[in-house]
This record gives C-alpha cells, sequence and structure tokens, in this order.
C-alpha cells in the first residue's frame, strides 16, 4: 500500500473532479466517494445519489432557473456537493446523523463550496429548514423498514412508526409550499406527491426513476387518471 495522500494532493484531486463535473464530463461515482471514509465509501452505491442522476438534476435545475435546493436526508452531501458542482444552486442538506453531517461539511470544504453549500444537523419534522425552491428526496426514509443487520449504523433510531410519520411530514410540506416549487424525487420518498404537482421532467434511463414536478396554480392543473398525485 503506498503512503497516504497529503492535502495538497487530495486538494488537486477535488479540483480535477470539480472540472470535470462542471464541464459535464461523466465522472465516475468512485471519483467522488473517493473523498469518504472507507466505511461509507463501501456503501455509497446504497445509500448515496449516483453522480449520473445528479448530472442530470442539475441539467434541469439549470433549464428551469432554480435557484435553491433542499435535500431531506442528505447523508455524507453528495447530492449536494456534486449538485453545487453542476449547478449555480444553494444546497442545503438536513441529516439526522452528526457523523455524516460532520463528513459532508469537510467534504463541502474540500472543494470550497462553503457559501453554496449548507448542512442541518437534526431529524427531519423537528429542525427549523430554510424555504427552497426545491425539495430533493432519495427516498430517504427507507431505512427506517430495513432489517437491523442490513441498517447503516445503530446511530439513529428508526422504526415504522417514525417511517409513517416521517412520509406524512413531506406530504403535509409538499402541500403547503407555495405555487412555482419544484419537487425531485430519485426512487420515490414512500409517499405520494399532491395532485396540484405537474410532472415536468422524467428520466426513465437511469438505475432508479427520477422525477421533478412544479406546484401549478389548481386553474391549470388537469387531475391525473386516479384522481391522486404520484408516487
Amino acid at each position: 500500500m503506498g503512503s497516504p495522500a497529503s492535502d495538497d494532493d487530495t486538494q488537486t484531486v477535488a479540483l480535477r473532479v470539480a472540472d470535470a463535473f462542471q464541464a459535464r464530463r461523466r465522472v465516475p461515482d468512485a471519483a467522488f466517494d473517493h473523498f469518504l471514509p472507507p466505511e461509507l465509501r463501501a456503501v455509497s452505491a446504497r445509500y448515496w445519489t449516483p453522480l449520473r442522476a445528479i448530472a442530470r438534476v442539475t441539467q434541469w435545475l439549470t433549464e428551469l432557473h432554480v435557484d435553491s435546493v433542499l435535500d431531506i436526508g442528505s447523508g455524507v452531501g453528495k447530492f449536494c456537493i456534486a449538485g453545487a458542482l453542476g449547478s449555480r444552486c444553494t444546497f442545503t442538506g438536513v441529516e439526522h446523523r452528526p457523523r455524516l453531517a460532520s463528513v459532508a461539511r469537510n467534504t463541502a470544504g474540500l472543494f470550497n463550496l462553503q457559501e453554496r453549500v449548507h448542512f442541518i444537523t437534526g431529524a427531519f419534522g423537528e429542525v427549523e429548514l430554510p424555504t427552497a425552491d426545491c425539495y430533493y428526496l432519495f427516498n430517504p426514509f427507507g431505512e427506517n423498514l430495513f432489517d437491523p443487520d442490513e441498517r447503516l449504523n445503530e446511530d439513529a433510531d428508526l422504526s415504522q412508526a417514525r417511517y409513517l410519520n416521517d412520509i406524512g411530514r413531506v406530504e403535509r410540506l409538499l402541500g403547503s409550499v407555495p405555487f412555482g416549487t419544484y419537487v425531485i424525487t430519485y426512487n420515490g420518498f414512500g409517499g405520494t406527491v399532491p395532485d396540484d404537482f405537474e410532472e415536468v421532467r422524467i428520466d426513465l434511463e437511469l438505475p432508479c426513476v427520477l422525477r421533478m414536478a412544479r406546484r401549478q396554480r389548481p386553474s391549470v392543473v388537469s387531475p391525473s387518471p386516479t384522481g391522486r398525485g404520484w408516487r
């Protein structure tokens, strides 16, 4: 095994990854995951949004002139950091595991993104969140339903009751946001997006379905065939 990389080497690699993402060249997930602690790098494919999906999101955010994004369940900050590299948006992540939020802040610092990427430590529904033009959810509550040996670790209180409560909180949040607000889901979030959100983008070519919708005023909403929003 070679000697550990110096801080200068790490910064150089970070700049190369940033340049590639900003130029919209395809970046392998391993290039970003390299900056994570080994045990978090090992679970990247299961828990963190892949860069292919983030690249698509940044394209949509740019096309639709979105300025701010809130990531519910931001983990190690991969979505927020890569999203900021690929767009001019401001990103805020909310994460209930303090260690993951700390890793996210440190990684954002490597990319010099402290002014546009912020992380709030706390449980969704228990901390005050800023308003945003767009909300992002990568099935953030699914871990509550995992068997104990499949969970990331025991640093969080997880249960089916919490799963249902968090889904309800998101549905109420989406029902209260201003008209014109967007929501993006990757592999859903377990609940239903309200009927007054109109789908404006979808990508079916990624490992999971990526959707983007905008809350419309009632006069321009076309009822869904089932009478319910999409999941």
